[in-house]
């Protein structure tokens, strides 16, 4: 995780649009990770994928720690981003706490809404336990992450 980012703090870091644009990598840092990682996984070269954040950045996951960056297979955008702007959307509106979403999404981002207690419903996002308690989808922070 970003030591930067905690619940307290949430308004001022991965609540605030633009935020994750600050704390994002440069592709030069971040390449030769993903040639390495590539390489790691016997993943040809030219396969489709993004080097991407298993906890993204809008969820305060380590911007250049090499356990939190992985080549997610598969077409930009993909449909994890869509899972963690709406795990972004629950902690931001208060739903659930910061850490409930960044435990859910690094367990699986498959099963990020029911780790997280929450049932999803086209954009809106609502407490699985409570199902009048919910968020309108707001959008991500426009980066994918």
């Amino acid at each position: 995780m970003n030591p930067q980012v905690n619940q307290a703090d949430i308004g001022s870091t991965v609540c605030k649009s633009g935020w994750t644009k600050t704390v994002r990598p440069p592709t030069s840092k971040t390449n030769s990770m993903k040639a390495a990682t590539a390489k790691a996984y016997s993943l040809q070269p030219g396969a489709t994928g993004e080097y991407d954040h298993l906890v993204s950045l809008e969820l305060g996951g380590a911007p250049d720690d090499p356990r939190n960056l992985w080549v997610e297979p598969g077409k930009i955008p993909n449909p994890k981003d869509a899972v963690e702007n709406k795990l972004k959307d629950a902690v931001c509106s208060g739903l659930i706490p910061l850490t409930t979403a960044q435990t859910a999404i690094a367990h699986s981002w498959t099963t990020a809404f029911d780790d997280a207690g929450l049932r999803v419903n086209g954009g809106t996002v609502c407490l699985r336990a409570d199902p009048h308690k919910c968020v309108k989808g707001q959008r991500g922070d426009d980066t994918g992450e």
